[in-house]
């Protein structure tokens, strides 16, 4: 598997990665909202994949509300 680091890739290349793990290949007209937006650090070459995919699960699960799991219920 090929390198996906910024230092390794060309900004053509981030945002053909994106566009293929989203299935956003061909011509979309903003189907996929805003979903993409959040990796455009990535592509521009700001932010490492894995420092943004990290910054959305912490912001999801810390967003939750409601009775939180406290282990398996055996």
């Amino acid at each position: 598997m090929k390198s996906l680091l910024i230092k390794d890739t060309t900004e053509a290349q981030r945002r053909a990665i994106v566009e293929e793990s989203l299935g956003m290949l061909g011509s979309c007209d903003d189907c996929m909202g805003g979903l993409a937006d959040m990796y455009d650090d990535y592509i521009y070459g700001k932010r490492e994949l894995t420092e943004i995919t990290m910054s959305f699960r912490t912001a999801y699960t810390t967003a939750m509300k409601g009775p939180q799991r406290s282990g398996c219920g055996y």
